[in-house]
This record gives structure tokens, sequence and C-alpha cells, in this order.
């Protein structure tokens, strides 16, 4: 394990390549209504690039866990910020709706290394509250470059145009010359199972397509249902077959593992759905992406004080009690959110709905190092790339789920109903989580 003086540079490094891939979300969320003004889409239409782009990220990203397995850190990584740069670059040079929905996805596949590659590094290198700090850090980094999208995307949006903000990721490519002595290189040298992660991915799909296809029709729902029909299954079979394969038994036995997933995935759902949706409505009043990115600016403040706060709430009450308020707070912020979007003036709505996403910076601060520190310590070390990649997988997909709330049901229920409808996630996550506190105290 290294020192602690090389601790705080490294999670601030991994925490600044974590923003720039979650950029590819927050920049570009102030701008879709120009977006859909300049290739001619609905709102439903538009949402797509933000939800595809979280539904790669999902589904992507164990697979980089389970080969930082095999083959160290390092070259995955690589290839997965260099994926991520090229799809930045493709889709601000897309011609077409169709090509920058195929830049998404390579971009999203490669933005899905970063996550849990870069928790990897600090799982590898740290232990024990130098560990947690670190994680601590890496997150309140992320969240706070992040957070500061919608004003770096509103300002060069209105300088230049949307294709220069749905570029920013490209600048991770700077950043790993600068990690590359602190990736750790060894791996186990045994092979992926293809196949598992395949049919991961698709599950993983499944559930993605079929929420956001109340807006994008029928045979987007009758591709999501199939997924996830025959995905389900498929899947346990193949664990049963393969217990060492793509999801090792021992890790999805692990009842540490899948309840802090399941219960830490409701917070990227209300933070992704708030990304989009603050801004379409403060855009539908009235608002320019550069207002909206300057209204922002306090959640970046909080990203900024999140790990501050975050860090010793983790080392006090513990990694599942974390999780609890982490998702309380979700659950609080979207309330928050829907009240917000009831107020009729601009002026009087928007400090509420910043409010809200301050709520949930927070919350997202405070849950990603809560879920790294319970699936680490839960694990051996051997599977430990894995099971954060599983974990991550798991939380992403919340992060799915919820843009696809918004660009979905929204059309068809509206933005209030739909907000309100998704706080039943993480009520039930803080259910999930709360019997192994229970037994814990017990």
């Amino acid at each position: 394990m290294e020192p602690r003086s090389d601790a705080g540079r490294v999670a601030a490094l991994v925490g600044l390549l974590f923003g720039l891939a979650g950029m590819g979300s927050a920049a570009v969320a102030v701008t879709l209504p120009a977006i859909a003004d300049d290739l001619g889409l609905t709102t439903g239409g538009s949402a797509w690039i933000i939800s595809l782009y979280a539904l790669m990220l999902a589904v992507a990203t164990a697979v980089y866990g389970r080969v930082a397995d095999l083959a160290g850190i390092r070259l995955p990584l690589t290839i997965g910020v260099g994926l991520m740069a090229s799809g930045a670059v493709l889709g601000a040079l897309a011609p077409t709706y169709p090509v920058l929905l195929a830049a998404r996805v390579l971009q999203g596949a490669g933005a899905a290394s970063v996550p849990v590659l870069g928790m990897a590094i600090v799982s590898a290198k740290y232990a024990g509250a130098v560990r947690t700090a670190a994680l601590g850090r890496v997150a309140g980094t992320a969240a706070a470059v992040t957070a500061l999208g919608p004003l770096a995307g509103g300002g060069v949006a209105d300088l230049l145009s949307w294709r220069a903000v749905v570029a920013f990721p490209a600048l991770g490519l700077l950043v790993v010359p600068v990690l590359w002595r602190a990736i750790p290189t060894d791996g186990s040298g045994a092979r992926l199972d293809l196949l598992g992660a395949l049919l991961v991915a698709l599950t993983a799909a499944g559930v993605v397509l079929l929420v956001q296809s109340p807006s994008a029709g029928v045979v987007v729902a009758i591709a999501g249902a199939v997924l996830l029909t025959l995905g389900v299954p498929s899947v346990v079979a193949r664990v049963q077959r393969r217990p060492h394969g793509f999801l090792p038994v021992t890790v999805v036995r692990n009842a540490a593992v899948v309840k802090s997933a399941l219960s830490s995935s409701a917070v990227p759902a209300a933070w992704f759905a708030l990304l989009i949706a603050v801004p379409a409505i403060l855009v539908a009043r009235g608002w320019s992406p550069l207002d909206v990115g300057l209204a922002l600016v306090p959640s970046a403040v909080t990203g900024i004080l999140a790990p501050k706060l975050a860090a010793p709430v983790l080392v006090r009450i513990g990694a599942a009690r974390s999780l609890a308020v982490s998702g309380s707070l979700a659950a609080l912020a979207l309330l928050v959110a829907v009240l917000g979007a009831s107020i009729p003036s601009p002026a009087a709505a928007a400090p509420v709905l910043v409010f809200a996403v301050m709520l949930v910076t927070f919350a997202f601060g405070l849950g990603q190092p809560a879920l790294m520190a319970a699936v680490s310590d839960a694990v051996p070390a051997e599977v430990r790339g894995v099971a954060l990649g599983i974990a991550t997988l798991v939380f992403l997909v919340g992060g799915g789920v919820g843009s696809a709330v918004v660009g979905g049901l929204a059309e068809v229920l509206g933005m209030r109903t739909s907000l309100l409808l998704l706080t039943l996630l993480p009520v039930g996550g803080v259910l999930v989580v709360l019997p192994r506190r229970q037994r814990v105290r017990a």
C-alpha cells in the first residue's frame, strides 16, 4: 500500500478523470434544446442522447472491471479513455442524428472504464482510513467537475455551439499521462468470459430500453421486454455453468455486494433524472443554457464540500448506514424538485430546483464511496475488480433508468409525475439496506 502523501494527488486525478466522463452528461444536458432545434428532434428524441450514454456506461463497466482483474488496470483504462475521446470528437463532428447517437454509444463505452477502474486504482493502492478518505475525495472531485458541466456547457454553447460541448470528455487524454505511474499493471492472466459479459450487457440494456419506450414506440418496448425476459434466465444459467466466469458465483452470492449495489443504484437514478429535468424545466420557461449553468453553480460548490463531509460520515457510521442516508437524501431531492416544478414563477422555482440538485449532488458524493468501500471490504482481492465492476454496473443502470424515466415517461405522464414515481427507487433502496444495518446492530 502507498503512503498517505500520494493518496491526495492520485485521488484528485482520478476524480478529475471521473468528472470529465461525467461531463458527457452534465454539460450536454443543458444543450439538449439546442441540439433538438438543430437536428429537428422532439424532447424525447433528444433525451436518447443522454440515455444511450448512460446505458453504455452501465453495460460496459463490468467488462472493464473483469479485464482489470485479468490484465491489470493500465491497459483497459488507456483503451477506455481513448474510446471516450474518440466518441466525443465524432459526436462534435456528427452531421446527422444517427451518427451522433453512434458517437454517444462509443463515448459511453469508453467512459465506462473510468468509474470502476478509477476506483480500482484507489482500492488497490490504499487501505483503511486512507482509502476511505481517498474514495471520498475522488467522489467529491468528480461531483464538483461534473457539477460545473452545466456552467461550462452553457457558456461554451452560447459562445460556440453544442458541438464544442460534446467534445469536452476528450480532455481526458491529458489526464492519463499524469496518472500513468500510479496505475497498477498486474493481472492474473486468466481468460475473459465474453459470452457472460454479453448476456449481462444485453439484460441491462433491456431494463433501460423498456423504461424509455413510452417516448420511443412499440418496437423499443418489445426489444426491451425481449432482452429482459431472455436475459435474466440466461445470466442465471451462465453463472451456474461458469461459476468462475464473468459473474463469479462468490460475488453474485455475496449479500453485501448485492444489497449495497441495489441500494446505491437509486442515487444516480435521481442524479441523472434531475440532470435532465432541471435544465429542461428552466429552458422551457425562457432561460438560456448559460443562465441554467450559472444557476447550478451552488451544486458545484456542494460537490467540492461533499468529500469533507462525506468522508468522516462514512468512517463514523459505516458503509451500510451511509448508503441509507444517501438514498434518503436522493428521495428528498426528487420531492423538492417536484415542488419546484409545481411553482409557476421561474424566479421562484429556480432556487427550489437548484436546492434539489445540491441535495442529490451530496447524496452522490456520499453514496459512491460508500458503495465502493462496502464492496471492497466484502470480497477477496482476486475478485475485487469484477466485484467493483458489477456493483458499478448496477449503480449506473440506475442512472440509465433515471434518464429514461425523464426522457420516456415525462412525455406521457408529465415531468412532476415522473419525478414523483422515481422517488420509489431511493425509498426502496433504503429498505434494501436497512435489514443489513439491523443485523449488524444486533
